[in-house]
């Protein structure tokens, strides 16, 4: 795992919001405004309390305490900066929620940020491809402790002798090294990013190197592994991955908001522009618009283009078990007894999520995710008595370590 991989991984607390309250506007200048809505009262938390138990979710929460609005309005101040042009965010759970966004819409205008814009989510898309997996898993349609290749036959040449499952797959166990790009350098994949890649020819690559590690004896974090699963699905079902997707989780749900671009590099409907910040010759730096960029080869690993709220009433349904049913869910909450294959420490990912410990030792579980221009999470503890989802406009949102800005919501979101 490389140091792109670790800080995704790290990052990967982010918990999601759930209701909205009378919004007001605070400017901190010129180009810059911050808008919040107010916490929800104790009645109404009390309430949502009261709902869960109803629902088996256990009596005391975890998180007891409404979200502290003085620390995220303070997490939100000053944008933009040379960290994030723009960010939107959305805290709830049933101790109470609160919504900000800060920024502007793109740096030419300075018009204030959209707090209903689009983005492209990234390896959030990772959770959804998990969940239509296992939900084909609880129809029958698919057994996780089969070889992948009794349903992909020829997936692995003959360097692959011991079987890989299908639940070596969604938790990241498989040992199938990654696909070769167009280079990890920024330049490099702004050349390329209109290029047409083939889910199966970047398997078909990604195998041809060997396996890494026997399966099931180490986990990492690549995108290869989401990338069979996008064409196992579509195997399964016999529709393409994003109408698999839309039929099973965003129809139902009401995601009106979130979708598949595939080759269609824009994002379609508001939505606040992205940046990298490049450095020049000179030794100056431009903030480039990264905004249109395709993703066609990894689609089931990180296509995805939702907005904070589609993503909140996700992460809700999901924890709630509305999305995938028992036992199948607890697959996602779930994380291997292996080491981390980079680090050597204990492994952190389960089936499209990831388990972090904060500081103060509250569990969230969620994900992350990061395009050029976009950083992104959603999770929340498992009671859902604290969530998150944020949108993150990163001036380098491929950068090793976590972006500050998103970092401070974290924090703050978590504050008791």
């Amino acid at each position: 795992m490389n140091a792109r991989t670790a800080r995704t991984v790290i990052a990967t607390a982010l918990v999601l919001g759930i209701a909205a309250g009378p919004a007001a506007a605070a400017t901190d200048g010129p180009g810059r405004a911050t808008t919040a809505t107010t916490a929800t009262t104790a009645s109404t938390a009390t309430t949502a309390m009261t709902a869960a138990a109803a629902d088996g979710a256990p009596a005391g929460p975890v998180v007891a305490s409404p979200p502290n609005a003085r620390a995220l309005r303070e997490a939100l101040s000053g944008l933009p900066d040379a960290a994030a042009t723009a960010v939107l965010v959305r805290v709830g759970g049933t101790s109470g929620s609160w919504r900000g966004s800060a920024g502007v819409v793109d740096v030419r205008t300075g018009r204030k940020a959209l707090d209903q814009g689009r983005f492209r989510a990234g390896s959030v898309t990772k959770v959804f491809t998990s969940a239509v997996v296992l939900q084909l898993a609880a129809e029958g349609r698919v057994d996780l402790n089969r070889p992948v290749t009794d349903y992909l036959p020829g997936l692995l040449p003959d360097s692959f002798t011991k079987p890989v499952t299908v639940r070596h797959l969604l938790n990241y166990t498989s040992g199938i090294r990654p696909a070769d790009g167009p280079g990890d350098a920024f330049e490099d994949q702004w050349a390329a990013r209109f290029d047409h890649r083939d889910p199966r020819e970047l398997i078909a690559d990604a195998v041809a190197k060997g396996p890494e590690f026997d399966p099931g004896t180490a986990q990492h974090y690549l995108n290869i592994d989401y990338t069979i699963l996008g064409v196992l699905i579509e195997k399964l079902t016999g529709t393409s991955y994003a109408e698999a997707v839309g039929t099973r989780i965003l129809k139902p749900l009401g995601l009106r908001h979130t979708s598949f671009p595939g080759d269609d590099p824009r994002i379609h409907g508001p939505h606040n522009h992205g940046y990298q910040a490049v450095g020049r010759p000179d030794g100056s730096t431009e903030l480039r618009d990264v905004t249109e960029w395709g993703q066609t080869g990894e689609k089931a690993a990180g296509d995805i283009i939702s907005t904070t709220a589609d993503l909140e009433r996700f992460t809700f349904a999901l924890f709630r078990g509305r999305v995938v049913p028992e036992p199948q869910l607890e697959e996602m909450f779930t994380v291997p007894e292996v080491k981390d294959f980079a680090t050597g420490g204990p492994a952190r990912l389960t089936a499209g999520m990831s388990r972090i410990v904060l500081p103060d030792g509250t569990v969230a579980w969620g994900k992350t995710g990061g395009r050029y221009g976009y950083n992104t999470a959603m999770g929340g503890t498992r009671d859902l008595s604290r969530t998150l989802v944020y949108s993150v406009n990163s001036t380098d949102a491929k950068g090793e370590s976590m972006n500050p800005v998103a970092l401070r919501i974290l924090m703050a979101a978590f504050t008791k």
